[in-house]
């Protein structure tokens, strides 16, 4: 195969009703793709859907999240199954949906080389957080923690220092809308996508020449982006808030879930398909 596709899925692929709008939502009559405590909580554009069915067909398309094995679990992509999927940010990789043992050795020695552990992070972030602003600390996967908040009460100059304090003790720190993120720095989804690109040239699955397409709208996605030979983010997120691009960087025209229709259609053009006779009620 020629290309191999390298998409995020929070706000870049699947959107919740409120990433979406209310407008946005009642417009496209939007297709569920995950099921959470029995409720829906998260869907894609009609056209999306068709599109990314399509895609996957003809190319290697890899789903590419920052989510836990389970809550990657809980949705349904259309296309699937992907024999690959890189979850935890690229602290894990599963092939054919199963844990990949290897890689996360691997990721944990790398991690443990970075500097600070994650109780020592846990530890200094309880020490700069209240429950005046702060809803929940997690930890994910044993691997890296975020903070869930409330943005309008979050202190100005938070993050600034937060993020000085993760670097020099080799983490990253980032902010997507709710959610304040802190993970070693070696745990990078680009890292975990060269993995796959070089299982998939030794298997003969994917040319050596063929074109690494990424999309991804936070700042955990920056070096996905960077790695890429095509890279596209949505006009919304993380990245729009603040203004970042790169040389080549594709960046929307739409928003919300009209941007991963765009971004699909896009992936399509970068990868020789013709995918212009996709439609549905939100068809462009």
């Amino acid at each position: 195969m020629t290309a191999l596709i390298a998409t995020d899925l929070d706000r870049t692929m699947i959107y919740s009703r409120a990433a979406m709008g209310e407008e946005q939502f009642a417009a496209l009559e939007p297709v569920c793709v995950e099921i959470y405590r029995e409720a829906p909580l998260s869907y894609m554009a009609p056209t999306a859907v068709e599109l990314m069915s399509r895609l996957a067909r003809e190319v290697v398309v890899v789903p590419t999240t920052t989510r836990t094995p389970a809550q990657y679990a809980r949705i349904t992509l259309p296309g699937s199954p992907f024999r690959y999927a890189v979850v935890s940010n690229g602290g894990r990789i599963l092939v054919d949906g199963a844990d990949d043992p290897d890689w996360r050795t691997h990721i944990d020695r790398e991690a443990s080389r970075a500097g600070a552990t994650l109780d020592e992070v846990l530890g200094e972030l309880r020490n700069r957080i209240d429950d005046s602003w702060v809803t929940a600390l997690r930890t994910a996967d044993d691997l890296f923690c975020y903070l869930v908040v409330d943005p309008s009460a979050q202190p100005p100059h938070f993050l600034g220092h937060w993020q000085e304090w993760c670097d020099a003790r080799g983490w990253t720190a980032s902010q997507q809308g709710r959610k304040i993120y802190a993970t070693p720095q070696p745990v990078t989804k680009s890292a975990a996508i060269a993995e796959v690109r070089r299982r998939l040239v030794a298997d003969g699955t994917l040319d050596e020449s063929a074109a690494l397409c990424a999309a991804g709208d936070g700042w955990l996605d920056t070096d996905l982006l960077l790695a890429a030979d095509h890279a596209i983010r949505p006009r919304h997120g993380e990245l729009e808030s603040l203004g970042w691009s790169s040389p080549g960087l594709t960046i929307t025209a739409d928003t919300g879930a009209l941007a991963g229709v765009e971004i699909l259609r896009w992936f399509g053009d970068r990868s020789g398909l013709d995918l212009s006779r996709a439609v549905g009620v939100d068809a462009r």
